[in-house]
C-alpha cells in the first residue's frame, strides 16, 4: 500500500518507551508546529538506525526551529527491546513508539523483512520517513527496501524550511 500525499495518515496509537501513547503527541494537528515527524526504524539490530535516531535525538530543536512540532521514532520491537533502544543509544528527547503490527506497517507504505542473521526479530519494517501536514495528512513520504539511502536530516530539515518559506505545497498526489 502506498500513502498519498494530501491525503490522511493512518492511526499509530502506540505505547511509548517510557510510558504513555503516540496519541499523546498530537501527531498531525499543527500543535507546536505545522508538520510532524513519524521516523519508522529497524530496530535494536541495526546500526543505521542507532546512528539516525542518535542524530535526531541530538537535532530535535533544529527540527522544531523548522516548524517541525512534533517527532517519533517507531518500530515493530518489543517493548523490552524499544527499551534497550533507548537505553543503550542514549535516546533522550526523542519519543519511540513499539509494538507495530505488521498490518499497520502495511498500511503506512512500509516494506517488510525477515531475520537473515541472529539477533533481528522473525519480522520488522525497514526504514521510512513521513512528514504530516497539520491537518493529519501526508506531506512527504520515503521509504526503503534496504538500511541504507535515507534521506539526510539536513536535507529533511532543508526541505521542510523550504516548504514553509515559500508555501510548498504537498506533491505527488496526481
Amino acid at each position: 500500500m502506498t500513502l498519498i500525499p494530501t491525503h490522511s495518515a493512518p492511526a499509530l496509537g502506540l505505547p511509548l518507551v517510557g510510558g504513555g501513547s503516540t496519541d499523546d503527541l498530537k501527531l498531525g494537528t499543527g500543535d507546536g508546529g505545522r508538520f510532524s515527524l513519524v521516523v519508522f526504524y529497524r530496530g535494536l539490530h541495526c546500526p543505521i538506525c542507532r546512528k539516525q535516531l542518535s542524530e535526531i535525538d541530538k537535532r530535535i530543536e533544529d527540527l522544531k526551529g523548522t516548524g517541525i512540532g512534533h517527532v517519533v521514532a517507531v518500530s515493530m520491537e518489543t517493548a523490552e527491546r524499544s527499551h534497550q533502544v533507548v537505553d543503550r543509544w542514549h535516546v533522550a528527547n526523542l519519543p519511540a513508539a513499539y509494538g507495530l503490527t505488521e498490518e499497520a506497517a502495511r498500511a503506512w507504505g512500509l516494506n517488510l523483512s525477515h531475520a537473515i542473521k541472529d539477533g533481528e526479530p522473525d519480522l520488522f519494517n525497514e526504514p521510512g520517513i513521513f512528514i504530516l501536514d497539520e491537518d493529519g495528512t501526508l506531506f512527504w513520504s520515503s521509504t526503503a527496501t534496504m538500511p541504507f539511502g535515507r534521506p539526510s536530516l539536513d536535507d529533511v530539515i532543508a526541505g521542510v524550511k523550504y516548504a514553509q518559506e515559500h508555501d510548498y505545497p504537498a506533491r505527488g498526489a496526481a
